[in-house]
């Protein structure tokens, strides 16, 4: 009788284990579409901010000028499109 009962405690036991690890399977799943999504729109994000900082292009600011946040922000952007095209290039 103790022996069938750990069988059946077993059993329960395996069969939420299955369900447990789908569930977090389908979680992940998920998480990385949403990840995919995300990239995508990041990466056209940073090549539209590429371009539009390329067409806003002009004379250089005085060397004793403090560069405003938005080159700044621009720079930063252009970067890091650089780097997630790259590193999207790696991956496929």
């Amino acid at each position: 009788m103790r022996k069938r009962s750990l069988v059946a405690a077993s059993e329960l036991n395996r069969v939420r284990l299955q369900e447990e690890w789908q569930s977090m399977t389908d979680g992940v799943h998920s998480l990385a579409g949403r990840v995919k999504s995300a990239g995508s729109l990041a990466s056209a994000a940073a090549l539209f901010v590429a371009g539009v900082s390329a067409w806003r292009c002009g004379k250089a600011a005085p060397a004793d000028r403090k560069p405003s946040w938005f080159r700044t922000a621009l720079k930063g952007a252009r970067v890091v499109g650089s780097a997630w095209l790259a590193f999207r290039a790696r991956s496929r």
